[in-house]
């Protein structure tokens, strides 16, 4: 299933880059969804449709193409590069730093790289093959790199098993009903996310202002000085076009503020979401919630305004699961608040 999850992401690449949008903003396990029949998607949240210059960000240093530290631009080959660091993903089972994977594959250490989980079961045969494919493209040269026609043209010959459903070799059934998800008492904001109440969700995110951010609002790498004053004085206007509802100008000036990339905010993401949302526009709101989620992976708001999207975009029952995962991690944070 692991061949298949790669190999459908190398053709899901190639066949944009063949539709003219070589650019895949921050490539990662994240961007991967299931369908009904378990078969693997790549999302099109990540798609760099209206950049020209390739300007972009990145959440973690460690998995950043080297070339992108370097000028601050996104290539083709950095997409590569990120492709690379998702093969570790499928072999290793867990996230482990492209140099760190580098070592283990020089070191020929292949069966430590591999996911303790399969439990020896896979083919050392493919499994050398896809290491050898993650090593080319994790090179530090861009022009070392393969094409995606190159990793498709490799990875798609593994693939022996293409008649067998996913949902079969996942081992789940396709129409089997999903227990039903418990109910956990919600807070404030989960009570305005349940019944997508935006105006209490828009006064609950001015009063919180950027508490959420300690930790998580870190800068990734400066280059100028007079670009973070810059940077940071668009998203001043932006909070104050926020929190006089002006929300177009608002998704302007955090627009500004994403672009730039120095900086990294969750609480800029969730506001630009809920701006989204009262501009009729669930689809760009769900992709910054979830951007949200990839700055701070356990912070509630990230997963109550997916809920609030998902809804918006007419899927309930994925928007009830996630509005009851924000819960379950208000309650955890809540525990641990007692704890201490």
């Amino acid at each position: 299933m692991r061949l298949r999850v790669a190999t459908c992401i190398a053709e899901a690449l190639d066949y944009c880059s063949s539709e003219g949008h070589p650019l895949y903003h921050d490539l990662n396990a994240y961007r991967v969804l299931f369908d009904e029949d378990g078969d693997p998607r790549l999302s099109c949240f990540g798609l760099m449709k209206n950049s020209r210059d390739g300007k972009s960000y990145s959440t973690n240093l460690a998995y950043t193409p080297p070339e992108y530290l370097r000028n601050g631009r996104v290539t083709p080959e950095s997409v590569i590069y990120s492709f690379g660091t998702v093969l570790v993903d499928l072999l290793s089972g867990k996230h482990i730093p492209p140099s760190h994977a580098l070592d283990m594959i020089r070191g020929k250490n292949i069966v430590l790289l591999m996911d303790s989980h399969l439990e020896g079961k896979f083919s050392m045969e493919e499994a050398t093959v896809v290491v050898g494919l993650a090593s080319q493209c994790l090179q530090y040269e861009p022009r070392e790199r393969p094409s995606m026609k190159d990793l498709v043209a490799t990875l798609a010959p593994l693939h022996t098993k293409p008649d067998v459903p996913s949902y079969v070799m996942l081992g789940i059934s396709k129409y089997e009903e999903a227990p039903p998800t418990p109910q956990r008492p919600l807070s404030p904001m989960g009570e305005a996310c349940s019944r997508l109440d935006l105006t209490a969700i828009h006064q609950i995110l001015v009063m919180n202002h950027y508490k959420d951010d300690e930790g998580t609002n870190e800068l990734s790498f400066q280059e100028w000085t007079q670009q973070m004053r810059d940077m940071l004085e668009a998203r001043k206007r932006g909070d104050y076009a926020f929190r006089d509802k002006d929300f177009k100008t608002a998704i302007d000036c955090y627009s500004q503020f994403i672009d730039v990339g120095t900086m990294v905010s969750p609480t800029v993401f969730a506001r630009r979401s809920l701006c989204y949302l009262f501009c009729d526009q669930p689809d760009a709101a769900l992709a910054d919630a979830m951007q949200a989620q990839i700055v701070n992976p356990e912070w509630p708001t990230a997963f109550y305004m997916q809920s609030v999207a998902l809804a918006k975009l007419d899927m309930h029952k994925d928007a009830a699961d996630m509005l009851n995962e924000a819960a379950g991690l208000e309650e955890k944070k809540q525990r641990v608040v007692k704890g201490s």
